[in-house]
C-alpha cells in the first residue's frame, strides 16, 4: 500500500531511533549513533515543514534540505554497516529505505522545480 512521504519519513525516523539504540556503547557507536540520529530524524521534520511552506520556493528549499539529510543518513548507515557496529543483516532494510527515500525526495524536488520553470516560461509568453 502506498504511503505518503510524510508518513514514510516519520516511520523511517522511528526506525533510525530504534536502530541507534542498538549501537554499542563505544566511542564510535556513540558518535555514529548521534550523527545518524540527527540526520535520520531531520528528514521527516523537514518534509513536515515543507508541507506547511508559505511559497513554492520555501517548499523546494525544505524538500531539498530533507533530501540532503537523507543523503547524509544513507552515508552514516553505510558507515555503520562497513564498520561492523551492527550485523549487516540488521541494516539492509533501513539502508534500502534510505535509498528509496532519497529517490522519492529527489523526484519531488525535480518535479516541483520543473513545474515552477514551466509556469515562469508561461508567464513570459503571456506578458
Amino acid at each position: 500500500m502506498y504511503k505518503d512521504i510524510k508518513e514514510r519519513t516519520f516511520e523511517f525516523g522511528v526506525r533510525v531511533v530504534k536502530m541507534s539504540e542498538q549501537l554499542p556503547n563505544s566511542k564510535a557507536g556513540k558518535v555514529l549513533g548521534n550523527q545518524v540520529l540527527r540526520s535520520g530524524t531531520s528528514i521527516g521534520a523537514n518534509v513536515e515543514e515543507a508541507v506547511a511552506a508559505f511559497s513554492t520556493e520555501d517548499y523546494i528549499f525544505k524538500m531539498n534540505t530533507a533530501l540532503k539529510e537523507a543523503r547524509e543518513t544513507h552515508f552514516w548507515l553505510r558507515l555503520i554497516k562497513a564498520s561492523e557496529l551492527l550485523k549487516p543483516s540488521r541494516l539492509e532494510a533501513i539502508i534500502n529505505e534510505a535509498e528509496e527515500i532519497k529517490k522519492i525526495l529527489g523526484a519531488i524536488v525535480s518535479k516541483v522545480k520543473a513545474s515552477q520553470k514551466s509556469k515562469i516560461r508561461s508567464k513570459k509568453d503571456i506578458g
